[in-house]
């Protein structure tokens, strides 16, 4: 459903040595209906695992609310060490924004979880960042200040009262923070060195906090103070970011553990540059990273396009392309295997919503579209055919990128290609949609119709599934006119050898508008509403008709090239 509200719950557990414990904790989660269990990562050295879930906003929360009474069933932190710091057994759950629901609402829901919390389980609960009830706890490094040692003393100070539940020491549960927030990426670069003081050097040089300000010696001279006798701080290089330096015995390095609070600020990318830059400046390397829980793909692709502009390369490739050259840049498999199918947002979710036809191979595609069933139909195979023209389009200008000789015209058909992989992925898109689209017809037509009410409704259904049907194969074909743009600069200015390559782009995107048009005009002619229907063919129309004129004008200029030699 389009309009589903979509929140992701980042719960950190104390517990990352044991997997029976961990278990017990994740499948509570997945016991509730309605939630999708994204990521549940352990880290032996932390003693914690930081678990991914999502869904709408009442199950998340059930499932939060289980997997708290459930962790403080089964962890004694009255026995945890480990390298992060913690407070509670359930040491943080954060709620984060996904989609279709205000940063308000989610914090509404902090509060009901974090109320139920404090008066089922006995366990203090302090909100933190956008839930925060006071200006000194949206920060929560502040509330975690001293960890579960001093909980005890924190917890009999009228200040420290918490804002749910009991204010007095639960011994084997500790305190949890609970809050709203926006999404946060946990990310560690590796260094080649054990020491953690050189680890929080590169650290303190990172983030936004910086370090403080001393006379003479940066590490030992006296601390420089304000007129109001606070510390003067240096800031650190990226904005939105948290980190701290720690020795991760399992691998016998040393890490900048990061947390990036607002990666529109400083993307994964430049956060690992940061690092690489520091550590360098102190005779040191960062060999790799370490993405704990997951991502979303703009980042990784953001990261993979950075690398490629960093060498000169077209960026114009691939989204799987742009992925893996991400993670060999940032070696983010330096550690452990980086699987983009579970570490990647979207991807886990594309789980529960599979595109059956693009996951078929060329045989299978062709073969389920020759046997008896109605789709995939035209409008599915329009869309392709339009994918394979723009496709077509971004191949020529790649390999004119790379064409030697024009080395100083790479940014030029990097750019064409990347337009043309936007839209040949969308046109991806529109090959399985398509198929839906015809399937909510049928799912109408077999909507009861006995009563009158029924009957209405299921009208009203068949007119809305129609329109639906009709406004697919019209995306198709405003993203295969658009196609035209690159195709045609491509014939006249790409690699001369690459010319024929650039004329059947241009006949597969003709074929793929005038396709679409007839699937616009044969849905359009069963709807009620002709006033949309009759606008929606008439600018179809249009469109199919400068696109043969496109056609014929890239045809021309490819008939001149090929004549010349």
């Amino acid at each position: 459903m389009p309009n589903k509200q979509l929140i992701e719950c980042v719960p950190n557990f104390s517990e990352g040595r044991d997997p029976a414990v961990i278990r017990q904790i994740t499948d509570i989660i997945e016991s509730v209906e309605g939630v999708k269990l994204l990521d549940a990562d352990p880290g032996k050295a932390t003693n914690r695992t930081v678990v991914t879930f999502v869904g709408e906003p009442a199950p998340v929360i059930e499932a939060a609310f289980l997997a708290i009474r459930k962790a403080g069933e089964v962890i004694d932190m009255r026995r945890h060490k480990g390298e992060h710091p913690r407070m509670g057994a359930t040491d943080v759950c954060p709620l984060i924004p996904i989609a279709n629901i205000t940063m308000d609402e989610v914090v509404e829901w902090a509060r009901k979880l974090g109320e139920r919390v404090g008066r089922e389980l006995d366990i203090p609960v302090y909100l933190y960042e956008y839930a925060a009830t006071k200006p000194e706890w949206k920060n929560l490094a502040a509330i975690r200040a001293g960890e579960y040692e001093a909980l005890p003393e924190k917890l009999a100070r009228p200040e420290w009262k918490p804002d749910f539940g009991p204010a007095r020491f639960n011994a084997a549960a500790g305190a949890t923070a609970i809050g709203a927030r926006n999404f946060l990426i946990a990310y560690n670069v590796n260094l080649n060195t054990a020491s953690v003081r050189r680890a929080n050097s590169v650290a303190f040089d990172v983030r936004e906090n910086g370090r403080v300000k001393r006379e003479g010696d940066p590490v030992t001279g006296p601390v420089v103070r304000d007129e109001t006798g606070e510390p003067v701080r240096i800031p650190g290089a990226c904005k939105a970011v948290k980190a701290i330096g720690w020795y991760i015995e399992e691998y016998g390095i040393a890490q900048v553990s990061m947390n990036l609070t607002n990666i529109r600020e400083t993307p994964l990318h430049i956060a690992f540059e940061a690092c690489r830059e520091s550590a360098a400046r102190r005779g040191m390397r960062a060999t790799g990273s370490e993405l704990v829980g997951l991502a979303p793909l703009q980042a990784m692709l953001d990261a993979g396009r950075y690398f490629l502009h960093k060498q000169q390369r077209s960026a114009g490739v691939q989204e799987e392309e742009l992925v893996r050259i991400a993670i060999k840049s940032m070696g983010l498999d330096e550690l452990t295997p980086f699987d983009p199918a579970k570490k990647i947002i979207e991807y886990r979710l594309r789980e529960d919503s599979p595109d059956p036809l693009l996951a078929m191979d060329l045989r299978r595609f062709a073969n389920e579209t020759a046997s008896e069933s109605v789709a995939p139909g035209g409008g599915s195979i329009a869309a392709y055919v339009g994918a394979l023209g723009a496709s077509l389009g971004a191949m020529v200008a790649n390999l004119s990128a790379h064409r030697r000789g024009w080395d100083d015209r790479w940014e030029e058909f990097s750019e064409w290609a990347e337009k043309g992989q936007k839209i040949k992925d969308a046109l991806l898109k529109l090959v399985d949609e398509d198929t839906r689209a015809f399937n909510r017809i049928i799912e109408a037509v077999r909507l009861p119709k006995g009563t009158e009410e029924e009957k209405n409704a299921r009208a009203q259904a068949m007119e809305e599934a129609t329109k639906y049907a009709t406004e697919i194969p019209f995306q198709t074909m405003e993203l295969a006119l658009q196609s035209f743009g690159l195709i045609r600069a491509m014939a006249e200015a790409g690699n001369p050898n690459s010319a024929s390559d650039a004329g059947v782009g241009a006949l597969c995107a003709r074929a793929a508008v005038q396709g679409a048009f007839l699937n616009v005009r044969i849905n359009a002619s069963s709807l009620k509403s002709r006033e949309f229907a009759t606008d929606l063919v008439e600018r179809a129309g249009r469109m199919a008709a400068q696109a043969d004129q496109l056609e014929r004008e890239v045809l021309e200029i490819i008939r001149k090239k090929v004549d010349k030699e």
